[in-house]
């Protein structure tokens, strides 16, 4: 049996010398935000050295690349916005099968 964590996303990434640390976040099931939106809640941390994350991000960067190629997902370019990835016209914005 393998141990899975499920995350809506990243809240923060701290480098700490030769450290990076990674906080995953999910949304809650309880609590809201003034415009009654999920909060997001700190879930779990990674930890690993800087070179470990630097191949991370090459790789989601690969993989990101082929869901882009699939059209699974497309690039918005906003000059008054980063760069942002969105689902296609149709899906909804949140994938969690917690919040649908």
């Amino acid at each position: 049996m393998s141990n899975e964590l499920y995350a809506d996303g990243i809240g923060e990434i701290t480098v700490t010398g030769t450290i990076v640390r990674i906080d995953l976040m999910s949304l809650s099931a309880t609590e809201r935000d003034a415009s009654n939106n999920p909060k997001p809640i700190f879930r779990q941390r990674i930890i690993m050295p800087v070179d470990a994350f630097a191949n991370a991000v090459d790789l989601m960067q690969k993989a990101l690349g082929g869901l882009v190629e699939a059209g699974a997902v497309r690039r918005v370019n906003d000059p008054n916005q980063k760069a942002e990835i969105i689902p296609p016209s149709g899906a909804s914005a949140n994938a969690s099968p917690n919040f649908n």
